[in-house]
């Protein structure tokens, strides 16, 4: 028989003339069992309601008789977002269901944008429903008596947990919910025991890899596993991808992530849609399309916009808010846009370029089409010729459902100081209960009473090379209580809550007023007085910097520099390119069902004409001598960071056999290297270990400069730990002030702390994530189990082109345009007769990756 909540609920579908689908029954039925866990749901099917409604329906089986007078009620719900554009969104309609209910209650944000007059008033009275982000759930930690905060509170959402997890601010939220589970456990504020009571904590994911893991990592260890459910929505959602073939591929770019060329075929389906969201990977990228459209479109201004994170927030939200009232034609957009924000007149998206992963690419698409029963429609552009086989492994990796996992990082001892710093500054923890509840999380199951008791030991005397600082002794013991009474201290560490680490930013203000976002302080320090650059859909001039601000003014001209971002470049995905190697074994027996693979069949061609077409039993390895070297090409077909690795690893290996200076380039697809001397490839193949993972981790030691990547990694964990202040709002510490300060702590650890906890971490973290090692050490395995397809070539083969072409990018002493040098690499059949004739070859010079063995 149904609850009084439960009757409630469907009368509110009925009005609503909706129909509740059976995972949203599924979780009701979840969720009023007093259960946890983790609701698995596609983009725009309904899953905000499927959790808020069975909440709703549990308060009003609570109260049957007074749920529409009773108010005050203390915050029952939190829902933590990790982008604070989600919360405006999910508020309004949260807010309209609790009206047609008759319900009156307040739904309430606290985000970096919240103003402080509303957090003010959030603490004097308390919504019964908070929308919050990781970062703003620790500022409230934070807080003197933050308990009373949370005392009434009845469940926890993680909205977009697949987004969180694998990240530090997915760690922050593990450690947020361990002593939000404590606090349940302690309070003695309940107003019935029944099943309803106590803490329930959801999470929401879209279709990851790893689902129970996720389920895992959200709960922690101690979580009984009779109260954790999965719920998963098998939607029938309708998914159309389309490529963009371009006419003519061979002429079509060889490399690039611009894809400009394809503007007008874009436009067409602009044209023929009511409202298109264009993604592009990068900020930079978004500016430029933006700017293309205008430029060869004008008719599309003022009914089009941009939207990405460095743009100043009354922007973003006017062009969210113009999305729903359906006043645009278009929006170039970046990940900004990619999350959980309902845009029902969307009816199209355009991916430019790969998106390098099949689960992002399906949260793309799902932006259009909105909300149940629609068809979400997405085009696929690609930037370069080989890209369109990336199109074609991206609908393959939807049509079979491999997606991503999303790796959950351990023991990131930065977070960990700064969540202990945190409580030190609110009402101070004891030793012992911190280590019990932090050892129930996933992140920290593996953490030593030693390494806990080092960290203790860092916040209170500096650790063992510290201690003589006073800057660096944060925390005091009273009466076993670890407590700061430092007031500029707890100033600063609130002021320093979170793990988002990124360049300096400055903030762009017109001459006259106002806002328009923040560059990153790398690009503006460039700039001089009169230059003009791009920027949030302008063109602007120059004119100074005063205290953190760019101020600018309108110009008139018609060039002007494209700011530029930390992160630009994402790297294959494990699972998007091992289906990419599926569809080039495809090609290599003539298979030929994708509309890409034809399109790409005179490219396919040439390939097999002038070398090979490698089969997945096969590893292909060009040769071939040229002006400026000599040319040895590798395809593991792995992604950037691999391949960064890799190249390193086989250049150090080869070095061994003799001395050599090799230049290195790589792209998604291979690496280059290139040495002024033959290479001894056929006698460094002879040898068993040449791809051998043994010894991996000592040879990467000696072919990278480790110990500059580890500092590199280290300056955000010094951030994010404490160990250096970034500054005040409005006057933050300069770039190279932080790594300075950060470089000079890494320095003394090295050398009189080696052991420390933070530069294991720093060198953990550079092999994990800027090698990926583990894909590294996989992909070794893969190869040294394969056919090795060695050829010497006459010309630069389609593969080779588009790693050639990305090395002259990176190429900075040069007068030649970039258009000059691929004509010279085009005309590669003269240059060979040349080079015959020569008995000496010059080094390339200035590329950027350059190492020496």
């Amino acid at each position: 028989m149904n609850t009084k909540g439960q009757q409630v609920i469907q009368k509110w579908y009925k009005r609503k003339n909706w129909h509740q689908f059976p995972f949203q029954q599924e979780m009701e039925e979840a969720y009023l069992g007093g259960n946890s866990g983790l609701l698995n749901a596609p983009t725009g099917s309904g899953k905000t309601f499927a959790l808020f409604l069975p909440f709703l329906a549990a308060y009003i089986n609570q109260y049957p008789d007074t749920y529409k007078t009773r108010q005050n009620n203390g915050l029952l719900m939190l829902w933590i977002t990790p982008l604070r554009a989600l919360t405006n969104d999910i508020r309004k309609a949260m807010q309209e269901v609790c009206e047609e209910i008759g319900l009156p209650w307040r739904i309430m944000t606290r985000t970096g944008d919240t103003s402080a007059a509303e957090k003010q008033a959030l603490k004097t009275k308390l919504p019964e429903v908070l929308l919050t982000t990781p970062e703003s759930l620790h500022l409230m930690l934070a807080q003197k008596e933050y308990y009373k905060i949370f005392q009434h509170l009845q469940v926890v959402v993680i909205d977009e947990w697949h987004e969180l997890l694998g990240t530090k601010r997915g760690v922050q939220v593990e450690l947020g919910l361990s002593k939000l589970k404590v606090l349940s456990l302690k309070s003695e504020v309940t107003d019935q025991k029944s099943k309803d009571s106590g803490l329930r904590i959801w999470g929401i994911s879209a279709t990851i890899g790893n689902l129970e893991q996720a389920v895992d990592v959200l709960l922690g260890n101690n979580f009984p596993k009779e109260n954790t459910r999965m719920v998963r929505a098998f939607v029938d959602k309708k998914l159309v991808i389309k490529s963009v073939i371009p006419e003519n591929i061979e002429s079509f770019s060889w490399s690039g992530h611009i894809g400009v060329r394809l503007l007008p075929q874009v436009m067409d389906i602009v044209a023929k849609s009511n409202t298109t969201l264009i993604f592009t990977n990068t900020r930079s990228q978004a500016e430029i399309w933006y700017h293309a459209i205008l430029d060869n479109y004008p008719e599309y201004a003022g009914i089009m916009a941009m939207h990405h994170g460095s743009l100043d927030n009354e922007l973003r939200n006017w062009v969210e808010q113009a999305l729903h009232a359906e006043a645009l034609k278009v929006v170039v957009c970046t990940s900004s846009l990619d999350l959980g924000v309902d845009f029902r007149p969307v009816d199209s998206v355009v991916q430019v370029g790969s998106p390098k992963g099949v689960a992002r690419f399906m949260q793309r698409a799902g932006r259009s089409g909105h909300h149940p029963g629609a068809v979400s429609k997405a085009w696929f552009v690609p930037t370069h010729s080989l890209e369109l086989l990336e199109g074609a492994a991206l609908k393959e990796g939807i049509k079979k459902g491999i997606y991503e996992s999303r790796d959950p990082m351990l023991l990131s001892m930065d977070v960990l100081i700064q969540y202990m710093v945190t409580l030190a500054v609110s009402d101070g923890f004891k030793a012992d209960e911190l280590f019990t509840e932090v050892k129930s999380t996933y992140a920290f199951a593996d953490i030593s009473r030693s390494e806990f008791n080092e960290l203790l030991d860092f916040i209170t005397k500096g650790g063992r090379v510290l201690a003589q600082y006073d800057e660096f002794l944060k925390v005091e013991v009273e009466n076993g209580v670890y407590k700061v009474n430092s007031r500029r201290v707890a100033m600063r560490h609130r002021l320093s809550i979170g793990t988002i680490t990124s360049d300096v930013s400055i903030r762009v203000r017109w001459l006259s007023g106002g806002s328009l976002g923040t560059i990153e302080e790398s690009f503006i320090s460039k700039l001089k007085e009169g230059d003009t650059f791009w920027f949030a859909g302008q063109n602007l001039e120059f004119i100074r910097i005063k205290e953190m601000s760019a101020y600018v003014r309108k110009s008139k001209a018609k060039k002007g520099l494209i700011p530029s971002w930390m992160g630009g470049r994402m790297p294959l995905s494990s699972q998007l390119s091992a289906v990419f190697r599926d569809k080039l074994d495809e090609v290599a027996h003539g298979i030929e069902n994708d509309e890409e693979v034809i399109a790409l069949k005179p490219l396919f061609n040439l390939q097999a004409e002038l070398s090979h077409l490698p089969q997945s039993h096969e590893f292909l390895i060009e040769s071939f001598k040229a002006r400026d070297g000599h040319h040895l090409l590798f395809y593991p077909f792995e992604g950037r960071l691999v391949h960064e690795g890799m190249a390193s690893l086989l250049a150090f290996r080869i070095s061994r056999i003799r001395n050599f200076s090799f230049s290195i380039a790589m792209n998604d697809y291979g690496f280059e290297l290139l040495a002024d001397e033959e290479i001894p490839i056929e006698q460094a193949l002879e040898d068993a270990a040449f791809f051998s993972i043994d010894n991996l981790l000592d040879d990467i030691q000696h072919s990278l400069n480790a110990n500059e990547m580890a500092r590199r990694r280290f300056r955000d964990i010094a951030s994010i730990g404490g160990l250096v202040f970034t500054g005040y709002p409005g006057q933050l510490v300069k770039n190279r002030h932080l790594q300075a300060s950060s470089s000079l702590l890494f320095d003394v650890f090295t050398e009189y702390d080696p052991k420390n906890l933070l530069v294991k971490q720093a060198y953990n973290e550079a092999l994990a994530f800027q090698l990926e090692e583990f894909r590294l050490r996989e992909a070794l395995q893969r190869i040294i189990k394969q056919s090795i397809v060695l050829k010497e070539i006459n010309r630069p083969t389609p593969f080779a082109f588009p790693i050639m072409v990305d090395s002259l990018g990176r190429e900075r002493l040069t007068t030649e345009t970039m258009e000059e040098r691929i004509a010279k690499l085009t005309r590669f059949d003269e240059e060979v007769k040349i080079e015959k004739k020569e008995k000496k070859l010059p080094e390339r010079k200035g590329v950027s990756s350059k190492r020496r063995f």
